[in-house]
């Protein structure tokens, strides 16, 4: 909204040239949220109290979590409302980009709303069958990785780090290809959403990340120079990811441990939505398997766990998602979640790293 204001006034006044500028806005897309979130939260907090909207727990979870039940819950409603506040103050809304990837997170948040709506609210502990959440995601990422490649927003080409240039063109498969990944991440960072806060550092370090490989995507002389194919108006995604860093750092101030309010599906399944989806425009497909490895690592932790149970009727791990093993092991809940924080910054790091090494 600024920027469609105030950017044409800068013939007439120097000052607004500013809002030209992505790292400015992205700057100010990161304070907005961060702002809206604190204040927002506290408020939406004591609405869900108030109307006794509060998490039931597994009884087949750990038994230290039994005493987490009655928490509140669908904190995703301000997160991501931060969010879109943030970017509708600051985003260029005449970038495909930026409008493809809201357009996923809007859905998977509409559907993860009504999923916990029916849990919570309806007290229908089965919420949307799993059949319906996977129709939804896939018709939901086809739509957008088909009118990515449709209007020539990006190419069909697989990268992979380490290598410059394209290793496969894989032709109208890609919009497969890339619908797994926005669909695949969706449910990791809901599968990654178990104990307070354990989602919401890993979001952040991969929001940050992929913004920074947005707004060098987007730059024409920076992408020639580290050999990373040049997006044109992919660079605004970096305003989205510092809106998402900004409302996830506001949400974590509610839900570090002990938490005061959870994100619920309405949170977990439009953050990772999201975060695929510009993985897939900035081309990075590939690479998100190093940069959300933690939520990887916990969706591999529970393919291996059913797939063990089925054939060989044996557990891998005490129980799954993985972070679950670790408590039962003994690990306090706060140590897991800050040992994997730490794993998703090295991470993170590491996926930076392999631009100079291309």
């Amino acid at each position: 909204m600024l920027y469609h204001l105030l950017y044409p006034l800068s013939l007439d006044v120097s000052f607004f040239n500013v809002f030209k500028y992505i790292t400015f806005r992205s700057f100010l897309s990161f304070v907005l949220a961060s702002i809206i979130s604190i204040l927002w939260g506290k408020h939406f907090i004591n609405f869900m109290k108030r109307k006794q909207f509060g998490q039931s727990i597994r009884e087949d979870g750990p038994k230290a979590h039994l005493k987490k039940a009655g928490t509140p819950t669908l904190g995703g409603i301000f997160i991501i409302g931060s969010v879109l506040l943030s970017i509708g103050i600051t985003g260029n809304f005449s970038s495909p980009p930026l409008l493809v990837c809201i357009g996923v997170m809007l859905s998977y948040f509409f559907l993860g709303w009504l999923d916990d709506y029916l849990k919570i609210i309806k007290k229908n502990s089965d919420g949307v069958s799993a059949k319906g959440k996977l129709l939804w995601q896939f018709l939901t990422a086809i739509i957008a990785s088909w009118l990515l490649v449709h209007y020539q927003v990006i190419d069909t080409s697989l990268y992979v780090p380490f290598v410059k240039g394209p290793l496969i063109d894989l032709g109208w498969f890609y919009i497969v290809f890339a619908s797994i990944v926005i669909v695949g991440s969706s449910n990791a960072v809901n599968l990654t959403d178990g104990l307070d806060g354990l989602v919401t550092g890993p979001v952040i370090t991969s929001s940050a990340t992929l913004g920074l490989l947005a707004y060098v995507a987007g730059h024409m002389t920076i992408s020639h120079y580290l050999f990373i194919p040049y997006i044109e108006n992919v660079g605004e995604l970096m305003v989205l990811a510092a809106a998402i860093v900004g409302a996830s750092v506001g949400f974590l101030w509610y839900n570090s441990y002990p938490a005061q309010i959870f994100m619920g599906d309405v949170g977990s399944l439009s953050l990772g939505g999201v975060l695929g989806a510009i993985a897939v425009v900035t081309k990075n497909e590939i690479l998100f398997v190093v940069i959300g490895g933690i939520f990887v690592m916990e969706a591999i932790s529970v393919i291996l766990q059913v797939g063990s149970y089925k054939i060989r009727k044996k557990r891998i791990f005490k129980m799954a998602p993985i972070h679950h093993h670790f408590e039962l092991k003994g690990w306090a809940e706060p140590k897991v979640i800050v040992r994997f924080w730490i794993i998703s910054i090295v991470l993170s790091i590491l996926a930076l790293a392999t631009l100079k090494l291309r």
